[in-house]
């Protein structure tokens, strides 16, 4: 596990701040669940495809890693987060979902100490407990104050736990084991999500809605963030990855209003300071301890 945190913090925080308006360009396409699960499958997965066959040395030793049981669990991981992200935006209101994805952190605390006996620090705790107020009053703040829970809100929770639970798993399995090669393994994992998603969604469909939405964000959004956050699992705690991630719950919204006209209400204001302010602190910390 490579030794120099701070730069894994930076390298996360840009990535989690491209990933920002991803939710924006879904909500722009106006495409369906499984829809959108194989536009940005097969195009994240194509970009990390290609950028692997042009940059590996290792090709032989990059397949043989594809097979093994690492490799594996790294490519379902990526096909469970792609999966359920994208039918949990569908189904149920976002920040149902978001609230079960910002749970990654605790994940990736718990996976750490279970897998590679990795402690968590008091302050991530402190910091984790703090993102989770923040995100909690910025979720359960709209007009009635608290979301409907019926069937498709359970399902949309569900989903965002289970997306949750892959991207922690996935944080800890790459930085357990730093000589898989992200490439291949996420691309292949976004691929086959991708696929399904097309087969699902059926080949003469996949042209409806607002394609060059969908375009950018699988294309350009989701390969550089997500190669950039699982680089950075390498050089510090899965958990501190998956904590710098809340940003785009928080900022995600935000690019929403600006794109296209859902305003935020005062509490999202207010949660959403509380996690910068909170992550901010960290991240300060974090650089003064280095």
């Amino acid at each position: 596990m490579t030794q120099r945190p701070f730069f894994g913090i930076l390298l996360a925080t840009a990535a989690a701040l491209l990933l920002t308006p991803d939710a924006m360009f879904m909500r722009m396409s106006d495409m369906s669940g499984y829809q959108m699960v194989g536009w940005r499958g097969i195009l994240m997965g194509s970009v990390m495809l290609l950028g692997w066959l042009v940059f590996s040395k290792a090709k032989q030793a990059d397949l043989g890693a594809l097979f093994s049981g690492t490799g594996l669990a790294v490519i379902c991981c990526q096909y469970v987060n792609a999966t359920l992200f994208g039918i949990g935006i569908a189904t149920a209101p976002a920040s149902i979902v978001l609230f079960g994805v910002a749970t990654v952190p605790v994940f990736a605390a718990i996976f750490a100490y279970l897998i590679i006996k990795e402690p968590t620090r008091c302050a991530t705790w402190l910091t984790i407990a703090a993102v989770m107020t923040g995100i909690a009053i910025a979720v359960f703040s709209d007009k009635t104050g608290i979301p409907e829970m019926n069937r498709a809100s359970a399902l949309g929770a569900l989903a965002g736990l289970g997306v949750a639970m892959a991207l922690a798993l996935n944080f800890v399995i790459l930085r357990a084991r730093p000589s898989l090669p992200i490439l291949l393994l996420i691309g292949s994992g976004a691929i086959l999500s991708g696929s399904t998603g097309v087969i699902v969604t059926g080949p003469a469909q996949m042209g409806n809605g607002t394609v060059w939405a969908i375009v950018l964000t699988g294309a350009v959004i989701l390969p550089v963030s997500f190669f950039s956050l699982s680089v950075a699992s390498r050089y510090t705690h899965a958990s501190n990855v998956s904590l710098i991630m809340l940003i785009e719950t928080v900022l995600g919204p935000v690019w929403v209003w600006l794109g296209i006209g859902e305003a935020p209400t005062p509490g999202m204001i207010l949660g959403g300071m509380i996690v910068v302010v909170s992550l901010a602190i960290y991240i300060w910390q974090a650089r003064h301890q280095s």
